[in-house]
This record gives C-alpha cells, sequence and structure tokens, in this order.
C-alpha cells in the first residue's frame, strides 16, 4: 500500500477507524456525491504522515505474509483466449485436485479467464502474487456430467472463445461454434458418465457457462478446498522437489474455419 496517496491513504484511515472504533454513531448521511479522481503524480508530492503512521502495523503485517518467496516462474504466463499458459496450469492443478474428493483425478478441469486476475511473472513467485492471481474465495468441486450435457458445456466455452481447460480438446469457428470436441483424445459419447473439476462459482452455472447446472451430481471435499490453497501448494511442492513453475499452450482450444 502506497501511502503518498493523500487521498487514498486518508480514505483508508477513515476505514480503519471505523473499524476500529465500531459503527456506532450519532451521525447520519445526507446526501452522496460521486465522480472521477485522477490519479496522477501531483499525489507523490506530499504524504500524510497521520494517515501513514496509523496504516504502518497493518501494511507491515500484510508485507510480512505477502513477501516471502514460496517458488519461481521459469516464464512470464499470462491468461488469454482460447488457450493460455497460465489458464491452461490452473486447469491442469483443478483436474488433478480431484484426487482430494473422489479418490482419483477428473476427466476434466475447467477454469475461467475471467478468475485470473494477473499474470505470473518470470522469477520470484511470492505469497502475494499467488493472491494477486487468485483473490477469489473459490472453492473446487467435482461435477458428473452426461456426455451430451458435457457437449453442450463445451459449446458454450466456444462461444466465449475459449476457457481454461484440462484433460479435453476442442476445435471452434472464429464465430464460436463448437467444431469437434474430445476428453482424453476420444470422442465424447452422449450416454457415458464424465467428471469435470471447477470452482464453485462455475458449478453454479456463471459466466455464461449454465451447463453446469445440469449436471447429475456436485461433490466438495469434508473440508473447503480453495483454488488458492491448491495453487500455493502446487508452487510450494515445484520449489520442493526443485522445479521451476512453467507451462505452455499445446493445442487445447484451437480455432480453425469449418470447411
Amino acid at each position: 500500500m502506497d501511502c503518498k496517496n493523500v487521498k487514498g491513504c486518508a480514505g483508508a484511515a477513515l476505514l480503519v477507524g471505523m473499524l476500529l472504533g465500531g459503527c456506532a454513531s450519532g451521525y447520519s448521511v445526507k446526501s452522496i456525491e460521486g465522480g472521477r479522481v485522477a490519479m496522477t503524480a501531483e499525489y507523490d508530492t506530499s504524504s500524510d504522515s497521520v494517515a501513514a503512521a496509523i496504516l504502518r502495523p497493518y501494511k507491515e503485517t500484510v508485507d510480512s505474509i505477502m513477501s516471502p518467496v514460496i517458488g519461481h516462474a521459469a516464464k512470464t504466463l499470462d491468461a488469454f483466449r482460447p488457450e493460455s499458459p497460465l489458464s491452461n496450469l490452473l486447469a491442469d492443478i483443478i483436474r488433478q485436485e480431484g484426487r482430494a474428493i473422489t479418490g482419483k483425478a477428473a476427466d476434466v478441469g475447467v477454469m475461467n479467464m475471467g478468475g485470473i486476475r494477473n499474470s505470473l511473472p518470470e522469477g520470484e513467485i511470492t505469497f502475494g502474487m499467488v493472491y494477486e492471481i487468485t483473490p477469489f474465495e473459490n472453492a473446487l468441486c467435482v461435477l458428473t456430467f452426461d456426455g451430451k450435457t458435457l457437449l453442450e458445456l463445451f459449446g458454450q466455452i466456444a462461444r466465449l472463445g475459449g476457457e481454461g481447460l484440462s484433460g479435453a480438446s476442442l476445435v471452434i469457428s472464429p464465430e464460436g461454434e463448437l467444431l469437434d470436441a474430445k476428453v482424453g483424445g476420444k470422442l465424447i459419447a452422449e450416454s457415458r458418465e464424465y467428471t469435470v473439476a471447477t470452482i464453485d462459482y462455475l458449478a453454479e452455472g456463471n459466466d455464461k457457462m449454465s451447463a453446469f447446472r445440469k449436471a447429475k451430481s456436485k461433490v466438495f471435499p469434508p473440508r473447503t478446498l480453495l483454488l488458492r490453497t491448491v495453487f500455493l501448494d502446487y508452487v510450494k511442492e515445484c520449489e520442493r522437489t526443485g522445479r521451476t513453475v512453467d507451462a505452455q499452450t499445446d493445442g487445447r482450444v484451437r480455432i480453425e474455419a469449418r470447411r
């Protein structure tokens, strides 16, 4: 947190004061005005020493938690459609973590691009970086689909232009039509059951993937297992075993013109 920003720190100080002092007050809101304030270099020329003093212990606590290095990245990993190194990595982690829920890796892992909020830079990885990439309290779960519903889900992913995917491969048209779909390198059998590991936000049918609501079953681990937690564990395990965190695109979601 940068306390050179006068307005930002003053606002933060007020918030801290409210939290420390409780919400009881003899004041009432009479009016509210809104607007935009451009954050320019002018705020770097002065500081609010009172606000800085109030926030300092909180900043030091946060920094002590978020700053430790827990791993190393071989290169910068970004998230973008139709597929990307970072979305592939998170989808792989989610699919493998199906073991913690059902005892085996799920057939498919799905991670939405919108849930990935930052890139992973090359070099040192800190707790803070993982929190920036996965800031939401998203819990993992495993759903069971029949093949017909899974194809419906893949059709929705195609219309979105691609999402993080593991264990499956899609070919989609530039217009967002699903042209081909395979799981484990095989065509999808409509009558067969498939397991899909994902986050609870998507399992509720959000982000225009309503097919999730048609799942035959949805299973959570005995204790809540957050995506952020398994991502942290993955980075730590890579570091413990002398590996760098790395991923690449490998044709999981390809855009091709209809023939």
